[in-house]
């Protein structure tokens, strides 16, 4: 792989959790003598953000648990962190960026060989009125985590604006603590990322496994919230009112793109930053990777943008390699993704019904229950499986699964399919692993594909 080396490169990163972190251990790996800096505006770098609902609910009290990689073992190993430093522009023809100091309001110019975008997304903030009240969170940094379960443990009620994946993890932290809340979802059902037929039933299961302390509220938006004296008043769109103690909301993040923009590095139409394979964008000698990157979706080969943190961490290692010198390809996402909701695994990957039909597939869809073990074995759970086909080709387009067995591991199965073109005849053949313990002699994948393939014809 050539390497630079003939000169002490400096290779600048702007944000520092899962892309930044991953491209800046990578680089000083490759090139020992690069100069490397990550310039944050947080007070941390290198955490898991995926893990602070769990820190919220519970599962362990220690939010440092969370960090990573600490900046003092960064800096050890050669990587210089700026934490509470916010680049405010970037100078390409100049190849400089303006930083700020937020604690003594001093700006400096530094000068870069190599930069890589990983500025992530900022949570969506919708327009409803006194949206900047003290007792409003979001859940984006470490700091939001730890204010958001401080705040917690003084609410009696707490509502949630939006239904994605982020809002179910938080109403099972928030019901693991007793706490009544309140969602209110836009969509016709939570997780509006699934088709409804399934969301539908991840809803019922949410209100059935609650203890009574879960309301959701479908197809309104909250329009305004009000200061009650110790609490507040929450109005929606459609005129229910209700009173709580705090609101978090997970409306949805949108990409941190800003100051890309003012460089003119040229963005996508999903409204994230364009790259090419290699993580490349616009302008030379600039990259991007992680939740401010646009993806392409390998399926329908388009550009999407979908904030994960295993694809910020593929990328940023990517964007390492070939900032480096070295060549390396990033080829896309399927969109897989998994979460929990208490003992309810959720699954999915690849396209759903709904999306596969609006880019103009003659898409065909199969959905069917069935135990995830032998029905004799005692922690035997039911899994119910939906596979989306394309009629013409035959080929699978994606998958979604839900139930308190191992939903996950089906869909994982498919995702690797899916890479290679898999149909619905292959499924069939697919010699997978059986025994009493672990599934069905017939596995529900095998069972779901024989009804597909009936249905293609």
């Amino acid at each position: 792989m050539p390497l630079i080396n003939n000169f002490c490169m400096r290779i600048i990163i702007i944000g520092g959790v899962a892309a930044g972190a991953k491209t800046a251990a990578k680089s000083k790996r490759m090139l020992p003598d690069a100069e490397v800096h990550i310039y944050t505006k947080d007070n941390f770098v290198s955490y898991s953000a995926c893990g602070m609902p769990y820190y919220i609910g519970g599962d362990f009290q220690d939010w440092q648990q969370l960090i990573v990689r600490t900046k003092e073992e960064f800096e050890k190993s050669g990587i210089q962190i700026h934490t509470r430093e916010e680049v405010t522009k970037i100078l390409p023809a100049d190849k400089k960026i303006v930083v700020k100091k937020l604690d003594t309001e001093e700006w400096q110019f530094v000068e870069y060989d190599k930069l890589v975008l990983a500025t992530g997304a900022n949570a969506f903030i919708p327009e409803f009125v006194n949206k900047d009240m003290k007792q409003i969170y979001t859940l984006r940094t470490l700091d939001d985590g730890i204010a958001l379960k401080a705040g917690m443990k003084e609410a009696e009620h707490i509502t949630i604006v939006g239904g994605g994946y982020i809002a179910i993890e938080l109403i099972e932290a928030f019901v693991k603590n007793k706490k009544r809340v309140t969602l209110v979802e836009a969509a016709p059902f939570v997780l509006s990322m699934l088709d409804e037929d399934i969301s539908s039933l991840v809803q019922e299961y949410i209100l059935e496994n609650s203890e009574g302390l879960v309301k959701i509220i479908n197809e309104d938006t909250v329009s305004e919230i009000l200061d009650a004296d110790r609490v507040l008043d929450v109005i929606t769109s459609k005129g229910y009112g209700f009173e709580t103690d705090m609101v978090v909301v997970t409306a949805g993040v949108k990409p941190a793109v800003d100051i890309a923009k003012d460089a003119g590095v040229e963005l996508g139409p999903t409204g994230a930053i364009k790259v090419n394979s290699r993580m490349e964008t616009s302008i030379p000698d600039i990259y991007a990777c992680g939740d401010c990157a646009e993806k392409i979706n390998m399926i329908s080969h388009t550009p999407v943008w979908l904030p994960l943190g295993s694809t910020a961490n593929k990328e940023g290692r990517v964007a390492a390699i070939n900032v480096c010198g070295g060549v390396d390809d990033f080829e896309g996402v399927l969109g897989s993704a998994v979460l929990r909701y208490m003992a309810l695994n959720i699954s999915k990957t690849g396209l759903t019904e709904k999306d596969a039909l609006k880019l103009g597939y003659d898409a065909v869809s199969v959905v069917i229950t069935k135990r995830d073990k032998a029905g004799y074995m005692p922690e035997v759970k039911n899994i119910t499986l939906k596979i989306i086909a394309d009629r013409r080709s035959h080929k699978i387009l994606g998958a979604q699964a839900i139930g308190c067995g191992d939903a996950d591991k089906r869909i994982n199965t498919i995702s690797v399919g899916l890479l290679q073109g898999i149909t619905v005849e292959q499924l069939i053949d697919a010699d997978l692993t059986y025994a009493p313990p672990f599934s069905t002699s017939i596995d529900i994948l095998i069972s779901a594909a024989q009804i597909l393939k009936s249905k293609l014809y």
